[in-house]
């Protein structure tokens, strides 16, 4: 089986929105976003980052995740091996990786949800397309739900969050800054205590990856040459319908996140954004199909799938960067670079990790820590055989 361009493309480009969304955490600008005393500039960039990124990106993530989920039990089958063992090995590495990531870089990682997550895919591997889709819009009203009631709750409370913000931020500041155990303990500490949001959000999450599992089964990213017309027009409409619910549900979000409401509309925002993000993101995606199969297309991907290809490695990598840049480990710029520089920022990291993956993914065939969750997926008996039984990744 081979490697589908088109889904290492979607990778590559979701780099950038990953970047985007880890970064302000790494750095601090997540208080300084919200101060009064930041510049219009500095504002108007965090509010579009929350309206256009945030929450998409990830959703991509896990959509691909889900995807490349049927195309590892169709390689496992025809190789003759357990998926079920396989997988397992596979979602140990990951969970071991994230927790390295969690516990030295940054405590927003995703890989440890997504190890946990997998076993519940796992479980639902049975789930028919329709019956996941069924599945992941259940999740997705639940969830929903859930924002909107704590959302109403918040309305009747009073508008003091800045001052625990503050306090929150001046500590994180001093940690932060600090040597490599201080950094380490505002690590663990910080994931501790957004665990209960990881819980919450993992339904999201799922929900994404069920919605992938039934696209992979249905063949959604790579149609039949019979189907390609129909999908073409199907994409289209899903580019049409991210443009008229999806963003503005993106810029309801915003509008509660970062004003003209105040904090009190926070979860209802969030409840918005449950449902409008899935679509948006959809847009995002499907955008991109269409311009993959279009002119420019070779182009587009030639450009964006080597990143794609070793997605991981770099998903990493930025957190090296953004943690030598802003903490202890390195320049200690942390709470000190504005909402804007850092977009900025994040997009010449995102150029210089396009550059780089087209440079090494054309000396070798796996990043190197592709490398590692390969090693460690297979075992050392089946390394031997890893060639017979097929590629692990699309």
């Amino acid at each position: 089986m081979n490697r589908l361009p088109q889904i290492d493309a979607l990778r590559g480009f979701a780099l950038l929105g990953i970047c985007m969304v880890n970064a302000p955490i790494i750095s601090g600008t997540w208080h300084l976003a919200s101060d009064p005393a930041t510049t219009s500039v500095d504002h108007t960039a965090a509010w579009l980052v929350t309206a256009l990124v945030t929450t998409k990106f990830y959703l991509v993530f896990s959509f691909l995740f889900g995807y490349s989920f049927t195309l590892q039990q169709v390689a496992a089958d025809r190789g003759g091996v357990s998926f079920s063992r396989r997988h397992g090995r596979r979602l140990l590495g990951l969970f071991l990786i994230g927790f390295g990531h969690a516990t030295l870089l940054y405590p927003g990682d995703i890989l440890m949800t997504y190890a946990v997550l997998g076993l519940a895919l796992l479980a639902l591997r049975g789930l028919g397309a329709r019956a996941a889709l069924l599945a992941a819009i259940v999740l997705i009203a639940f969830l929903a739900t859930v924002m909107l009631v704590a959302g109403v709750l918040s309305l009747g409370t009073d508008n003091a969050a800045h001052f625990s913000a503050d306090a929150v931020a001046a500590r994180q500041s001093a940690a932060y800054r600090g040597g490599p155990l201080s950094i380490i303990h505002a690590n663990i500490t910080n994931y501790r205590h957004q665990l209960g949001s990881v819980v919450l959000y993992s339904i999201h999450l799922l929900a994404s990856m069920l919605t992938g599992m039934a696209a992979g089964r249905l063949g959604w990213l790579d149609p039949s040459p019979g189907t390609r017309a129909r999908a073409t027009v199907v994409y289209r409409r899903l580019c049409v319908a991210g443009l008229l619910f999806g963003l503005p549900g993106g810029v309801l979000t915003a509008m509660c996140t970062y004003g003209p409401f105040d904090d009190r509309f926070y979860y209802l925002g969030q409840a918005v954004d449950v449902i409008t993000a899935p679509v948006l993101a959809a847009a995002y995606g499907t955008a991109l199909l269409v311009l993959l199969r279009g002119r420019f297309g070779h182009r587009i991907t030639r450009i964006l799938a080597p990143a794609g290809r070793m997605s991981l490695s770099l998903y990493l990598l930025q957190s090296c960067v953004l943690a030598f840049v802003f903490t202890g480990y390195g320049f200690g710029l942390y709470g000190r670079v504005g909402p804007a520089a850092l977009a900025l920022g994040c997009i010449a990291l995102w150029a210089a990790q396009l550059a780089l993956g087209a440079r090494l993914m054309a000396r070798v065939r796996y990043g190197p820590v592709e490398l590692l969750l390969r090693r460690i997926t297979l075992g050392p008996a089946a390394l031997r055989t890893a060639r017979a039984a097929g590629p692990l990744t699309e």
